[in-house]
């Protein structure tokens, strides 16, 4: 099953399932997808610096720390200037990505945030801009992308109707989050998606339902990270996910998408001291260090027990460079855009 996958990138729905219900193939799919991933990219590790910006979010998804919702959140958001410190503060540590996440806050207009952006790609013109602002009209992304904006993420957590019902609330719409996705697309926008596993309610089937949307949109990179509960959620009695199918997930994510860019997710690394070590093992090639101010990081608190929350930016950088060099991996300090399928020779 997994030579017919190298070789075709396909599966029925049945044999996909299969595939995910069982641990008999994960090590053969671990090993695959490291072969595949090394084949594109190399041994190379990009890192993007992570700015969390704001933790105010109008919605009030029902697993999230941040929701709307949850009164015990003390809220924060940065300015203009705090943000670009730790755009520069990043450059000077190697990163040539920044990624700035917030959660959907009406404070950040289309003039504040596409001054932002504006701001960052002249002060470095040798660097990507990565947003994570959730849904937008389509002329707010188009207004962003003519600011500089290079990258956007918008994972779909679930391309199933009835599971995202159960997830969020009356307000949001998986036809809107979707439609979202196709309008980055087509206004050129390297464009990311992807989903929680373990989340609660997710069958498999769910999963199969994901991958398959996935193979419609064609994301340039594809965030698969596991569900942890938080405290301050309507979720707050569901168990995480776990490490086992969030790394089978992502093995089979990498062979059905070999050019993709994958992340080696904060999650992983909080749900085991090695999870993201073996997420690149296991077909990953993005780490995330985070650069906002360590003074915010504790109140960006999608989900509890959050790794890395108390450390300095360099403190992060470092050692995340000896965990990708212990793992027998490289960081590369470059853009790290995508590859198309002229510009590597994959294995099979």
């Amino acid at each position: 099953m997994i030579d017919r996958l190298l070789q075709t990138r396909d599966l029925s729905d049945g044999e996909l399932a299969s595939l995910l219900s069982t641990d008999e193939y994960d090590g053969e799919l671990a090993r695959s997808a490291d072969m595949v991933r090394r084949g594109v990219y190399g041994k190379d590790v990009y890192i993007r610096g992570l700015i969390e910006f704001s933790n105010y979010c109008k919605n009030d998804c029902l697993y999230c720390g941040i929701r709307h919702g949850n009164s015990t959140v003390k809220r924060y958001r940065l300015s203009s200037e705090q943000i670009l410190s730790c755009c520069e503060e990043g450059y000077g540590l190697g990163f040539r990505t920044f990624v700035l996440q917030g959660g959907e806050d009406p404070y950040y207009d289309d003039g504040l945030m596409c001054g932002i952006v504006s701001r960052i790609k002249d002060m470095f013109s040798d660097c990507a801009v990565t947003l994570s602002l959730g849904e937008r009209p389509r002329e707010s992304y188009q207004a962003l992308f003519d600011s500089g904006a290079d990258r956007y993420l918008l994972r779909h957590e679930t391309a199933d109707e009835g599971h995202y019902r159960r997830l969020h609330p009356e307000s949001m719409s998986l036809r809107n989050r979707k439609e979202c996705l196709w309008n980055l697309k087509e206004i050129g926008y390297q464009v990311g998606a992807g989903f929680m596993v373990g989340s609660p309610y997710q069958t498999i089937s769910n999963i199969v339902s994901d991958i398959r949307f996935l193979q419609e949109l064609r994301p340039d990179m594809i965030g698969i990270g596991p569900y942890i509960t938080h405290g301050g959620t309507p979720f707050r009695d569901f168990p995480s996910g776990s490490l086992e199918l969030s790394l089978r997930v992502l093995s089979v994510i990498r062979l059905m998408f070999p050019y993709a860019l994958i992340p080696a997710t904060t999650a992983l690394g909080t749900i085991a001291p090695d999870g993201r070590e073996q997420g690149l093992a296991h077909g990953a090639n993005v780490v995330m260090p985070n650069l906002s101010p360590v003074g915010v990081r504790k109140l960006y608190e999608l989900y509890e027990d959050k790794i890395c929350t108390g450390e300095e930016a360099a403190e992060c950088r470092f050692c995340l460079d000896r965990r990708v060099t212990g793992a027998g991996y490289g960081i590369a300090v470059d853009r790290g855009d995508v590859k198309r399928e002229r510009e590597a020779i994959m294995p099979v």
